[in-house]
């Protein structure tokens, strides 16, 4: 395994559950993509190396405003890529 393969960015596990919890009938896999796409742009990198390390010292302050900032900026996401949807 590369040192690359060792992080992760906690974000991107909170915007899928975002788009897990918005999805709607008739999203495609590709409008979803761009979604998380889009969505992770708008939110900061928060990087981690190990899972339990991130979720135990993260208070859960902390923890509900990501998920409350992720779920904003995927609802802003989905607007964004239904208005400059490519055809």
């Amino acid at each position: 395994m590369s040192f690359r393969d060792a992080i992760d960015n906690f974000y991107e596990r909170l915007v899928v559950d975002a788009i897990d919890a918005t999805r709607e009938p008739g999203d495609t896999a590709d409008f979803l993509t761009d979604v998380m796409c889009v969505a992770l742009n708008r939110l900061p990198s928060r990087y981690y190396r190990h899972t339990i390390d991130m979720m135990f010292y993260l208070a859960d302050e902390e923890l509900r405003g990501m998920k409350d900032k992720s779920l904003a900026a995927v609802q802003g996401a989905r607007e964004f890529v239904r208005e400059h949807k490519r055809e």
